[in-house]
């Protein structure tokens, strides 16, 4: 049955299939992202259009789960702890495996092609050179960029936003799925060793997450591989804390920093934390550390090529013996306020950037092939030519390592220089990020590159970080980011060096601390993993002042890299604060139109017909005599609970209560939530008679008896902030009075969204206001920054 007045608009997947279907929708909603975002019910994930839906972290208490956990002694609940650490053991081993796996392909994919071009530069064969050069970068981003757009479009880009929207309550298809995990990894090797200013910390978060996604799906029906155990693991819940563990422990594997990779977890990501995470997390991100070691040390016997120099071991690069005055802080602050500067600009041109590239690849997949193959034909211009500006140095007499280094990373390229010299703007060029950070982090190396070729490289990979990610490929944004602010720190140093006694690998370090923390916004994991990478914890006070000068600054001018990603993603994003204008409405403010109520005992063909003609994943239930003394909300049940019942088609042919014993007909199992890879029933898959159709069904004991309920008359504000705490997909609205219907509306996310708040009230957006949040205060002076 309908009750007018009021709609029920769970949006967040309230799609149907022909309009998802059509191209004329999917370029509008391109055309829309380079504006704003008009919808919760698609987002752009990895580079393709995908519905989207809300997950649902609440605990469903009807008479059947009930019924199940009454009956697991402690023998379950041991079997159910047992495997938590359990998984966190293989998230972390399988991170820490999968990383490295990843960088030793790097290091020997990209290294070989290094050095077959400088062997074919000391033959003065420079067109040669250049071909091969060229070339091998344009095949390993096309082979990316290929199998990214055919087989996996979820794996483009970072995957990082992807992972924030899910810990946050969105999910997605294809996000955390095998195939997905499968490009993730093999299209970021042939991505970052194309030469592309592109990292693989993004990627490797999002590799963790889906790890940790996939083994918490408690296996496989469809090829025999499942557990009874696992069923424990069969909702949003669990699998929410089990990605956490993968994100940290990706962070982890990317940079050895299994602290660090912690704390991103908490500051970056999650939306939701609490200790016994915080110590599941550690205990992954540990495991992810000891694998590295000992993989590591295998490395060492020179069993792993050209692995070793660069990559995982960027340790001990700055000087052991640190000392820095008072009167070295007035450059260190400089440079914190400049890069926050440099990050808010960073992120505004990423931002018109990306807008762009949208509307290139909402023309097809070989728009998107082709904007890969030019960014990669311009980069390797770039890279080739520029060092050719430089002129060559001698060689120091006192050099700790072979001079000119040929035919392995190093400080002291020779590419077109004569013997006894070196080209230092070549010595950034052409090696791996990690090899280049390695060098501009070194300590004792002031007078090893010139003030000319820091700058050319500073304004060539600001600029090649900004161009080269949002093509279809993965590709991260941490490794160019840390890259551009070691090159800056160092420009700074130099500027600086008749001020400080610092030393310039000290200010590279402390200039990649500032673009992030004015880029991305994330102090205390920045600081940590900066710690962790240089070994050297005399670092940490001038870290620590550096990220907070570079994030204030940068926070007066634009948001977050990864906030913008997600908005421009178009995912609907609860914030933690509530905006302004929502004090002024009440939750009635926001749902409108009829809502779709189901009877205790309620027929068959009522149920078809509501589930095939609407997208709500969630139905209140409502009692009326004779089952009651008079109409009463009984409760809420969902949409995947209700395809259930009517497969097993366990239906009685009168209107009354059933009498039969739901935990013999049914179990848990048989209503726990799918995992990626299956394939989730519809309600066009049924097929019923019409005999069935005019039986009933007893939705009683699978109804969610203890709904959150809020009182019409409650603020949006406090309404939102009570859905985003505790993890709701749905918020029952009742009325004031009890003379009115039992339910008057439901809450998703959409109805907190702006453009649909901003849309129902178009007055609010005309409304002036200003906002100022210091600690967990907020200010509101309704005379500035327009809404």
């Amino acid at each position: 049955m309908a009750i007018k007045g009021r709609r029920q608009s769970d949006n967040d997947n309230d799609m149907e299939a022909p309009l998802l279907g059509s191209d004329s929708f999917v370029v509008d909603l391109h055309a829309a992202y380079s504006n704003s975002n008009i919808t919760s019910q698609v987002a752009l994930v990895g580079a393709e259009v995908c519905p989207i839906e809300s997950l649902d972290y609440e605990l469903v208490e009807n008479d059947l789960f009930k019924q199940d956990w009454r009956s697991c002694n402690r023998a379950h609940i041991f079997q159910y702890v047992v495997l938590k650490w359990a998984f966190c053991f293989l998230i972390g081993a399988l991170a820490g495996g999968t990383g490295f796996l990843i960088n030793l392909a790097i290091e020997n994919v990209a290294g070989t092609k290094f050095v077959v071009t400088s062997n074919m530069m000391l033959a003065k064969r420079y067109g040669l050179a250049f071909a091969v050069f060229a070339a091998s970068n344009f095949v390993l981003t096309m082979f990316a960029a290929g199998i990214t757009v055919f087989f996996a479009p979820e794996a483009a880009g970072s995957g990082i936003p992807e992972v924030k929207a899910y810990l946050n309550g969105v999910d997605a298809p294809g996000i955390f799925s095998l195939r997905t995990l499968v490009v993730k990894v093999i299209g970021t090797i042939a991505a970052v060793s194309s030469s592309l200013h592109i990292g693989k910390a993004g990627p490797l978060v999002h590799t963790g997450a889906c790890i940790a996604s996939l083994l918490g799906q408690g296996g496989s029906r469809r090829h025999h591989l499942t557990c009874k155990w696992f069923r424990y693991f069969k909702n949003d819940r669990d699998r929410r804390d089990l990605v956490t563990c993968g994100a940290g422990a990706g962070i982890a594997a990317a940079f050895r920093a299994p602290v660090g990779g912690v704390l991103f977890a908490l500051e970056a990501v999650s939306s939701w934390w609490r200790i016994s995470l915080l110590w599941r997390a550690f205990f992954t991100t540990a495991v992810v550390a000891v694998v590295l070691r000992a993989l590591i040390d295998v490395c060492k016997s020179g069993k792993c090529g050209l692995f070793g120099k660069g990559g995982l071991i960027m340790f001990d690069v700055t000087s052991e013996n640190t000392a820095y005055h008072f009167g070295d802080l007035p450059p260190v602050i400089i440079l914190g306020v400049i890069g926050g500067i440099l990050g808010s600009l960073y992120n505004f041109l990423l931002d018109k950037v990306l807008r762009l590239y949208t509307r290139i690849n909402e023309k097809g997949k070989v728009y998107k092939l082709l904007l890969a193959a030019t960014l990669s034909i311009c980069t390797s211009c770039c890279i080739f030519c520029l060092p050719w500006l430089a002129t060559c140095k001698p060689c120091p007499a006192d050099a700790a390592e072979a001079c000119p280094s040929i035919g392995r990373s190093g400080n002291f390229k020779k590419y077109q220089c004569p013997p006894g010299h070196y080209n230092d703007l070549a010595s950034l060029f052409f090696n791996t990020n990690d090899d280049t950070i390695r060098n501009l982090y070194s300590a004792g190396t002031d007078d090893v590159f010139q003030p000319s070729s820091i700058i050319t490289f500073f304004v060539a990979s600001y600029f090649l970080g900004i161009l080269s990610y949002g093509i279809a490929a993965p590709s991260g944004l941490f490794v160019p980011v840390i890259l551009t602010g070691a090159t800056y720190g160092r420009l700074i140093g130099m500027l600086m060096g008749s001020y400080s006694n610092l030393d310039h690998g000290l200010f590279a370090v402390l200039g990649s601390a500032s673009l992030l923390g004015g880029s991305m916004r994330i102090t205390v994991s920045v600081c940590i993993m900066l710690l962790e990478l240089t070994d050297n914890l005399l670092l940490l006070p001038l870290v620590m002042l550096v990220l907070l000068i570079s994030k204030t600054v940068a926070d007066v001018f634009t948001e977050n890299v990864y906030d913008l990603l997600v908005k421009l993603k178009g995912f609907p994003y609860l914030e933690t604060h509530a905006e302004p204008y929502m004090r002024q409405l009440t939750v009635a403010d926001v749902v409108t139109g009829p809502l779709q109520v189901f009877n205790g005992v309620e027929k068959v063909g009522n149920i078809v017909h509501v589930l095939r003609t609407t997208g709500h994943n969630g139905f209140p239930v409502v009692d009326e005599p004779p089952f009651s003394d008079s109409s009463v909300l009984y409760g809420l049940i969902l949409r995947a609970h209700l395809i259930v019942l009517l497969k097993k088609k366990e239906f009685i042919h009168s209107r009354t209560l059933s009498g039969f014993d739901t935990s013999k007909r049914f179990c848990a199992d048989d209503f726990g939530k799918r995992g990626s890879m299956a394939n989730n029933e519809s309600i066009e898959d049924l097929k019923l008679s019409e005999e069935e159709m005019e039986m009933y069904v007893d939705l009683h004991p699978f109804t969610n008896t203890s709904p959150y309920t809020v009182v019409e008359t409650m603020s949006l504000a406090k309404a939102l902030i009570l859905f985003r705490e505790v993890g709701l997909r749905h918020l029952l609205v009742i009325p004031k009075s009890t003379s009115r219907a039992p339910v008057v509306g439901i809450l998703t996310r959409h109805d907190f969204m702006p453009e649909h708040i901003l849309g129902l009230h178009p007055f609010l957006s005309k409304k002036r206001w200003q906002r100022l949040r210091l600690g967990e205060f907020d200010f509101t002076k309704s005379t500035l920054s327009v809404y």
